[in-house]
């Protein structure tokens, strides 16, 4: 299993602030999409869909200013990159995974059978 270093002692701190800015920016991300889909629906007015385009430019805009505070810019790039990396992975895991159940020998749950 892959382990997410935080640091040790003075490090420790940059190392967590690395980690939680980074999970805020993927939750950011998924907010942004879920927002994306909501504007794209009649169900929201056009002051709603400014006011939720002005509170996530916002956000970034903060989340931003914070990785500058704190001199973590190239940790959090870095420690996406490796994130994007396991889900890289983890996805070609599946799809052998998935290849290796097409194989003669292997039971599937609620498959074909002519049981």
């Amino acid at each position: 299993m892959t382990r997410i270093n935080v640091g040790e002692g003075d490090d420790a701190r940059q190392g967590l602030m690395t980690l939680v800015i980074t999970v805020v920016e993927l939750l950011l991300e998924a907010m942004e999409r879920e927002a994306v889909r909501r504007m794209d629906s009649p169900k929201l007015s056009a002051e709603e869909v400014d006011r939720l385009g002005r509170q996530l430019a916002a956000i970034e805009a903060e989340i931003e200013q914070l990785k500058a505070d704190e001199g973590i810019e190239d940790g959090v790039d870095d420690l996406r990159m490796e994130l994007d990396g396991l889900v890289e992975d983890a996805i070609a895991r599946l799809d052998v995974d998935a290849d290796e159940l097409d194989r003669p020998g292997y039971a599937t749950i609620g498959g074909d059978d002519d049981e």
